[in-house]
């Protein structure tokens, strides 16, 4: 059962995990979640459906789309800034999710300039809400004097 203080130190978790400037192991986020390892990815997969490895391979593979996408750093440097310690395994974990090498995704965006390198790389969210701020809505116009705005009953 998912308690509301441990989906609480399930977040402050995955947090860690997400942060990858943070040294984290499982057996210490387990320890602080105060669960047995193999009960902490448990509940955790439970949480959030991936296992918190996942979690953190997500979060180097973000980090490493972006660093191609947006810096001169080699895949080499980016591999070992986002954590990884081997260079094949990391090109071959890339290549599986992202259906390209590193070097092929990094050479697609070396002829943007640095906006279009950014927004071509931003979460969807954060172009959901760009589009929002930047396109008129319904909400946004005011009404004609003879144009009665609609009530809510």
């Amino acid at each position: 059962m998912l308690t509301q203080e441990l989906l609480v130190r399930m977040c402050r978790a995955r947090a860690a995990l997400l942060d990858l400037d943070a040294d984290v192991t499982v057996a210490s986020l387990a320890q602080a979640s105060r669960l047995s390892r193999s009960q902490f990815i448990a509940r955790y997969r439970a949480a959030f459906g991936d296992t918190p490895h996942q979690t953190r391979i997500r979060a180097r593979l973000e980090r490493a789309r972006w660093l191609l996408a947006t810096t001169r750093l080699t895949v080499t440097d980016i591999c070992m800034a986002v954590g990884c310690s081997s260079l094949g395994s990391f090109s071959s974990l890339f290549r599986l999710r992202s259906g390209e090498s590193p070097a092929q995704f990094k050479a697609r965006f070396s002829e943007l300039d640095q906006s279009q390198r950014a927004a071509s790389v931003a979460p969807d969210c954060l172009s959901l809400m760009a589009a929002a701020w930047t396109q008129p809505s319904d909400f946004s116009r005011s009404a004609e004097p003879d144009e009665p705005l609609e009530s809510a009953s």
